[in-house]
C-alpha cells in the first residue's frame, strides 16, 4: 500500500549561475508530497487500524522538520556569499543556509534525507519513505526516490 500527504509553504531562493530569470532573488509557493509505503495496520483496537499511518502523523513530522523551517524563509546556498552576506545584514531575517544550490531537485533530495529516518519504522518496521515530490510551480516538480526505485 502507498499513501501520499501534501503540504504547502512559501519560500524564496535564487540559483546563482542560472542562465535566465532564476538567478534573481524570487520566491515560490512550494508543494511537498510525501509518499510512504508498507502494510496496513491490522492490530485489534489500534486507532490506526486499517491505515498505513495516520495522515496527521505524516503531516506533523513533515511540518516540524521541513515546512516550519522552510516556510517564509529564504533558502540560500551557503556558497552564494553575496546573497548570504546580504541576508545576514537584515536582523531577524529567516534564512536557511544549505550546502547545495536550492534547485527543486536539491530541495527534494534534502527533504528526503531529513524525513527518511523519521518515518522509517514508525508504528512498525515495514513503513518506508518512497518518494518526496517537491513542486516549485504547479507545472514543475522534482522527485527524490528511495534508492533503487528510479
Amino acid at each position: 500500500m502507498r499513501i501520499t500527504r501534501r503540504l504547502e509553504f512559501d519560500a524564496g531562493h535564487r540559483i546563482p549561475d542560472h542562465a535566465s530569470q532564476c538567478r534573481h532573488l524570487h520566491g515560490h509557493r512550494y508543494a511537498l508530497e510525501i509518499t510512504l509505503s508498507g502494510e496496513l495496520i491490522e492490530t485489534e483496537g489500534s486507532p490506526a487500524r486499517g491505515m498505513l499511518i495516520d495522515f496527521g502523523d505524516v503531516k506533523a513530522i513533515a511540518k516540524q522538520h521541513i515546512v516550519d523551517i522552510w516556510d517564509h524563509a529564504f533558502l540560500a546556498y551557503r556558497g552564494d556569499t553575496a546573497v548570504v552576506d546580504f541576508l545576514q545584514g537584515m536582523p531577524g531575517h529567516k534564512t536557511v543556509l544549505l550546502d547545495v544550490i536550492p534547485t527543486a531537485e536539491n530541495l527534494a533530495a534534502e527533504a528526503f534525507r531529513i524525513l527518511e529516518p523519521l518515518y522509517t519504522g514508525i508504528y512498525r518496521d515495514q513503513l518506508r519513505l518512497e518518494r518526496v515530490r517537491l513542486y516549485e510551480t504547479p507545472n514543475c516538480w522534482a522527485d527524490a526516490l528511495r534508492s533503487g526505485h528510479g
